[in-house]
Formats: C-alpha cells, structure tokens, sequence
C-alpha cells in the first residue's frame, strides 16, 4: 500500500496534464465560446418600447414579441478544397482571426471530420459568388473543406466520410438534392475548387447533387445532324414544307434545337453567367471533368441541354 499512493499521484498528476495540453486548440477554442456568449447576448436584446422610442420610425404603442419563431437553418451546402499542405495547417488557418476565413467542417485525408463552427452559425467560406438569384451564399449554407492541395485524388476515406457528413446534413435540415454544390460553382471567376478528381457524379447517386443521364445524352442529336436537307427534294413555298419549332420539340425530344441558348442553360442550373466562359468552364469543372482547356463542345453542349431540363 505504501508505494501505491506515490504511483497514484503520480498517474493523477499526469492525467491532469494530459488532458489540459491534449487539445492544442484549447486557447482559440475559448475565443470560440467568448464570442458565441457576445452573440446570444445579441439575441436576447429584445425590441422594446424604450428601444424603439430611440428612433424617428412610427413604432406602435408598445412591443409585441411573436410566439411563431424558429433559428433560421442551412438551404445549401458548398463544398472546397483547401488547397494547402496539411490539415493541420487548414485548421491553423481557420483560427487565426487575420485570415477572415472559415468552415463548418473540415475533412482530413484519413477521414477525420473537424466540426470548427455551430450549423446556425455563418461561417467565412463562400466569399463574393452567386448561385441563382442568390448573392449571399454564405448566409445560406454550410461550408465543407476537404483536405487536398488542389491537385490530387481525394482519399476513399475523405470520400466516406463526406458521404456519412452530407446524409446527416441533409435529413437534419432537409437540404434538397441540387443543392449540394461546390465553390466553383458559385463562384466561376474565382475559384475552381473542388479539383476535377472531385467525384460528383458517385455524390449525386447518393443523393448530393444532380447528374445527366448518359444513355440519354448519347441519344442527343444538334438539329444540323439530323435534319440534313434532301438532295432530291423539290423545294416548294409551301406552308407544309415549314418546320414548327414547337411541333420539333414534341415530335423530337432528342434533338438539340439550333437556337438553344447556352447561357440561359447555364442560368437556369444555377451558374452566373456576367462571365459566360468563366460559367461554362465551370460547368465542364463540374459535369465533363476532362479537357477542361478545350472549347465548349457537342459533347458538352448535349450534357447542358440534358442537364438543363432536369432544373426546369
């Protein structure tokens, strides 16, 4: 019994400091809750009558609080790389408050999911981009980085990990399926994150984005290639002899008008098209992830065109 106590003491002492020097973000992490205080005292601010004697609005003879309220939740979820050399220097970053940026989750190459930032809470992570008629992503949605430099394959674990992630994302807050995009996406001109090794279409046949459907766009046919004019036919003046646009579109479903217009396409999915070729880069980023250099194409052109429709 006599040599227990010394070896106990010793293993209490060392388990004391263990745990006080275990988390080396033990110090931003009160930063943390210190502002979250300053901001649920910002929330119990309530709009009462003397507050409101201070302004020159006609405010109503006294307050009224209503009873039908709730926090507001994410709509959308954007997805990055971090384009840097480690996760912890992903961290580092997120938690020196002269970098003005930030994520709610950040997913390291062993599958390791960092929870940097409450989900109520608008985190630093869009920056200036556009998403529809949305200007202000950041307000909108939660931010996930993924531990890559921008250039490599993203790890099977990272990839697990995201999926297990966006499930619980999306049942919690009832995120629809097309709103799972990446930074790209949002902003063309900007960034081009995530890398095109990023597998968009495996997220989407779980439920996480949209995809084309490629038996149909294989069927796709451009209105040159398959009205091709007759050499035999005997060209009259004849209101028979007049194709109907809209009678085309019912009659041939598979074939791409002349007149289809890319940008509004691309409007319709979403992209900001101030930068027509910015947003049509961006979508081969996202939908064709391969000769991204090269000119939009036919191939191109039938994925928007099948693509397009499902937005509709």
């Amino acid at each position: 019994m006599r040599s227990f106590y010394p070896l106990y003491i010793v293993l209490l002492i060392g388990s004391l400091i263990t745990s006080c020097s275990s988390n080396p973000y033990a110090k931003t992490n009160r930063v943390y809750k210190k502002q979250v205080k300053n901001y649920s005292k910002q929330l119990q601010q309530f709009p009462t009558r003397e507050n409101q004697n201070e302004s020159a609005l006609n405010y109503g003879e006294y307050w009224v609080g209503t009873t039908n309220f709730n926090m507001r939740k994410p709509n959308y979820v954007v997805i990055h790389h971090t384009a840097q050399d480690s996760v912890g220097q992903t961290l580092n970053t997120f938690t020196l408050p002269r970098t003005q940026v930030s994520s709610h989750y950040v997913i390291a190459k062993n599958g390791e999911i960092y929870h940097m930032l409450n989900d109520y809470l608008r985190a630093w992570h869009g920056g200036i981009g556009k998403w529809g008629n949305n200007t202000d992503l950041n307000s909108s949605s939660l931010g996930i980085e993924i531990d890559n430099d921008g250039k490599e394959e993203f790890t099977e674990l990272q990839i697990i990990s995201l999926v297990e992630l966006l499930s619980e994302i999306k049942e919690k807050y009832k995120i629809p399926a097309e709103n799972f995009i990446g930074h790209s996406d949002i902003a063309p001109s900007r960034k081009v994150d995530p890398n095109a090794n990023f597998p968009w279409k495996r997220l989407a046949e779980e439920g996480f984005g949209l995809w084309y459907d490629e038996a149909e766009v294989e069927n796709l046919k451009l209105e040159a290639e398959f009205f091709k004019p007759n050499p035999l036919a005997i060209h009259l003046n004849s209101p028979l002899n007049t194709r109907i646009p809209f009678i085309d579109k019912l009659v041939f479903p598979e074939v791409i008008p002349a007149d289809f217009n890319v940008e509004n396409a691309l409007k319709i999915i979403g992209f900001d098209t101030s930068d027509l070729e910015a947003a049509k880069s961006a979508f081969k980023l996202h939908f064709i992830q391969e000769d991204l250099d090269e000119p939009f194409g036919k191939h191109d052109l039938k994925v928007l065109y099948q693509l397009h429709k499902k937005y509709l």
